[in-house]
């Protein structure tokens, strides 16, 4: 699992508590998205400028068809006009919104941290002109949404994260499938997921996906409880996804789950990694800037990397 590197840059990190008393999803992504590009002045990463226009500027080789003359008048610097239809690359999200996503021990769920994860994303790739699809998903598709860039489709992939949780039970399977049959061009499929499933079939699907050229980042979503089990007090614990209820002592159990929750994570990480996919662990106590970070850490992996700044 990827882990934080001490601070380079200068990002601002927002409080997810206080960012998440925003009602509106997409502002919510657009806070982040700010405070992040406020402290990357300029990206030293191809297909990942932080300056965002309608323009790039002129490289020998391009057509001078394109060339803006009254911009070149103004600058005295030569520029050439990107069109609406210009894209660095495809994005597919992948929201796990089955039941256990709907585990929280703050005042938000983990469904509601990926949503936001999955918005941010979003933003930040429609402000530079990226095609970006979404899948919602429990036992079956929720939502599905083609990767495109265009006028009002941010706006409804907004609103299909907005939907609530109704599922019981999670396949992590069915948005794989789909996006392996409905891509036509190799893109980033980004996995949003507590992952609380078989591995097994999970890196079958993965496998699938990587053979026919994607790029897969996957961030599991865990709460902090469910990584350190605080518990303390002997109680009822009631399975959301199955429904069952079992009383459960924290002293006595918590050696076992904690080295059964281990054994989980080295094979998830050994099943990714055998496929060349890079694997995030997020809290939902952390803040939503360490997504962009990693976002941009898989696709620029063997270059420089963006660090992640500590948290103190």
């Amino acid at each position: 699992m990827k882990t934080a590197t001490p601070a380079q840059s200068r990002a601002s990190y927002i409080d997810p508590a206080a960012l998440m008393r925003i009602k509106n999803l997409q502002l919510r992504a657009k806070a982040v998205v700010e405070g992040f590009l406020s402290g990357l002045h300029r990206s030293p990463y191809h297909g990942f400028s932080v300056e965002f226009s309608e323009y790039r500027q002129y490289s020998p080789g391009d057509d001078p068809r394109y060339l803006d003359w009254r911009l070149y008048a103004r600058s005295d610097r030569y520029y050439l006009k990107r069109f609406e239809d210009e894209t660095n690359l495809r994005c597919y999200l992948l929201v796990d919104l089955s039941r256990s996503m709907g585990f929280g021990s703050v005042n938000y769920n983990k469904a509601e941290y990926a949503k936001t994860v999955a918005a941010t994303i979003a933003y930040f790739l429609t402000l530079q002109r990226d095609a970006v699809g979404l899948i919602t998903f429990d036992q079956t598709i929720r939502d599905y949404l083609p990767a495109r860039y265009r006028s009002g489709h941010l706006h409804r992939l907004m609103m299909c994260l907005e939907h609530q949780l109704a599922g019981t039970e999670t396949d992590l399977g069915l948005p794989l499938e789909q996006v392996a049959r409905t891509a036509r061009k190799r893109g980033v499929v980004v996995l949003l997921s507590d992952l609380l499933a078989p591995v097994e079939s999970l890196e079958t699907k993965l496998g699938y996906l990587r053979s026919q050229g994607h790029e897969v980042i996957v961030i599991r979503v865990l709460d902090p409880t469910e990584v350190n089990f605080t518990f303390q007090d002997e109680a009822m614990f009631f399975d959301l996804e199955s429904g069952r209820e079992l009383y459960v002592d924290p002293q006595a159990m918590r050696a076992n789950y904690q080295q059964r929750f281990s054994e989980h994570a080295q094979e998830l990480s050994r099943a990714c990694s055998s496929l060349g996919i890079d694997v995030y662990d997020l809290t939902t106590d952390q803040p939503l800037d360490l997504a962009l970070f990693d976002l941009l850490n898989s696709r620029m992996r063997r270059g420089r990397q963006v660090a992640r700044r500590r948290r103190i």
